[in-house]
C-alpha cells in the first residue's frame, strides 16, 4: 500500500458513514486530483468503496457542478483498519530496528 492509498483510507475511516467527495478527500490528504481519483477507482474496484452522484436538488440548489460522493463498504471499512494498523505496526517496528542497530539502546 502506498504512503497516498494509507492517507486516503485514513480520511475515510475516520467517519465511514460519511460520504465525501473528490475535492473534500484532496484538500483534507494534500494529494492532487490525478491521485485522490486514481486511488478512489482502485478502492472501488476492490470493492472496498461505493459511489453515487449526489441528489440533482442539492447541487443545483447551490449553483455548482454535481459531485459524486464516496462511502466506505463494511468490508472496505475492516480493510482499511487492518492495512493501516499494519503499515502502522511496520513504521514502529522499523523505528525500534533502527534504534538497535544504531546503538540508540
Amino acid at each position: 500500500m502506498t504512503l497516498q492509498t494509507a492517507l486516503v483510507l485514513d480520511e475515510l475511516v475516520k467517519d465511514p458513514a460519511e460520504a465525501r467527495y473528490g475535492l473534500d478527500l484532496m484538500r483534507a490528504v494534500g494529494l492532487k486530483s490525478g491521485t485522490v481519483y486514481q486511488i478512489l477507482a482502485r478502492l472501488e474496484g476492490a470493492g472496498w468503496l461505493t459511489s453515487e452522484w449526489e441528489d440533482p436538488a442539492v447541487h443545483e440548489s447551490e449553483g455548482r457542478p454535481r459531485r459524486r460522493l464516496y462511502r466506505l463498504t463494511a468490508d472496505g471499512v475492516s480493510e482499511a483498519r487492518r492495512v493501516l494498523s499494519q503499515a502502522a505496526y511496520r513504521r514502529q517496528s522499523g523505528r525500534a530496528r533502527r534504534l538497535l542497530t544504531e546503538g540508540g539502546f
